[in-house]
């Protein structure tokens, strides 16, 4: 007679490591399986949420054997079924930082070839509150939320733990008839809401206090990185995380290391971040190329980098014709491209363009291995690798990496010379 097997819906699995999307873990009919709410080496009791065709998706539902790096979580919409916007508020900082180094060198090994370990640094921030920007969904009574994992039902919310206390305005009042509200505590000056509603005539967006007043669609936020102030326009990107703008431009600024009379170019350059620090740095003699595809975001570039004449702002998108007319032989190259990565073909433009120095800055580790490939397969090095915690409580990291021209430490085979690669190093 045979054994009955456990229901594959309801099953116990040990998980051995940490992945995008959950601890892994095989279930007994061995199946791959990803479970949201677990820890490796836990033991759980797993629901599943979803099946394809290689892996099943799942909850852990009730946890058997618990990991020493298991905490409570701070946040009340953190468990089964609740708020799908954070991934680990389960695990403890330390264990969090762990993750996310293994996502990123399976991501390096899996996808770009390359054998790399990988620290992840914390911002001096800490995670609660840290948080300056949040897209929230309507749900049908006019509450803001965020969605349930993996899905489009609405988690209405009382207040984001990650996000700026001064949201809870916000979340304390109804915004029926809008279809999305981005809340902003960007710099100085009270926060706001940019509210998108959808009628016949398309999308339209207009600005609010976040206790319910129409504010003037020319509001801007002013945000002091530094010595540089920058205006930012409601629909402009700005880095989400409050310790981001700093840290990344502190470490763009120092790798890209300009010399007076440098040419650099800044793709995907928003609203001037980078481009303002090193236009001061390259100097009258030097050059600095913005190229930006959002009409809002070149428009406060370009009051930003006002007075500078070195630097240039192009309503482009980034790709082989922007690359070509802005890119030169041994230009400085930032990129900052959005969580897709970068578009196919942009990699061999820049390649041909043959730059000398380019500075990758990632928030997809898995879009940012495939670019690396590209890269290194055109001859191109990695010399420096960072990556930083800044969006806790997630499984997401901001990646940042510098790579030259044909002479560094980890090549196309991706192998590291002797003294090695460390993050930073």
């Amino acid at each position: 007679m045979d054994t009955p097997r456990s229901d594959p819906s309801n099953a116990i699995i040990r998980l051995d490591r940490p992945a995008q999307g959950g601890a892994v873990g095989r279930a007994e009919d061995g199946c791959v399986t990803f479970v949201r709410h677990a820890l490796p080496g836990e033991l759980v009791r797993a629901r599943t949420t979803e099946v394809t065709a290689r892996f099943r998706r799942a909850d852990a539902v009730e946890i058997l054997e618990a990991s020493a790096e298991r905490v409570d979580p701070l946040c009340p919409y953190a468990h089964p079924g609740g708020c799908g916007g954070c991934d680990l508020h389960h695990a403890s900082s330390l264990e969090q930082r762990r993750w996310k180094s293994a996502v990123v060198e399976e991501h390096l090994r899996r996808i770009a070839g390359v054998k790399l370990s990988v620290d992840t640094l914390s911002p001096t921030s800490s995670a609660r509150g840290s948080r300056t920007r949040l897209r929230c969904a309507v749900d049908d009574e006019g509450r803001l939320g965020l969605f349930e994992a993996r899905s489009r039902r609405t988690v209405a919310l009382d207040a984001c733990w990650v996000a700026d206390g001064v949201f809870r305005t916000a979340f304390n009042r109804r915004w029926r008839g809008a279809s999305e509200v981005e809340l902003r505590a960007v710099g100085d000056g009270p926060a706001f809401a940019v509210v998108r509603t959808v009628g016949n005539g398309g999308d339209a967006y207009d600005v609010w206090s976040l206790d319910g007043v129409r504010l003037s669609p020319t509001t801007r936020s002013r945000v002091r990185v530094g010595e540089n102030v920058f205006a930012v326009s409601p629909r402009s990107f700005w880095q989400p995380h409050r310790d981001a703008p700093s840290t990344l431009t502190d470490v763009v600024t120092r790798w890209l290391d300009p010399l007076p009379g440098d040419d650099v170019v800044d793709l995907f350059g928003g609203v001037g971040l980078f481009s303002l620090p090193l236009a001061r740095l390259v100097g009258s003699r030097g050059r600095v190329t913005v190229v930006e595809s959002s009409p809002f975001a070149v428009r406060d570039a370009r009051d930003n980098l006002a007075g500078l004449a070195q630097a240039t702002v192009r309503q482009w998108s980034v790709g082989a014709r922007s690359i070509n007319d802005a890119v030169r032989e041994d230009s400085l190259v930032v990129l900052d491209p959005p969580r897709q990565g970068l578009a196919r073909g942009t990699v061999a433009s820049l390649v041909r363009r043959s730059p000398r120095r380019v500075v990758y800055v990632s928030c997809d580790a898995a879009t940012f291995a495939r670019d690396l490939k590209e890269f290194l397969n055109g001859g191109f090095v990695l010399n420096r690798l960072e990556v930083w915690d800044l969006f806790p409580m997630s499984e997401h990291v901001e990646v940042v990496a510098l790579l030259d021209r044909g002479v560094g430490r980890v090549n196309s085979a991706g192998e590291a010379e002797s003294f090695g690669l460390r993050p930073g190093g």
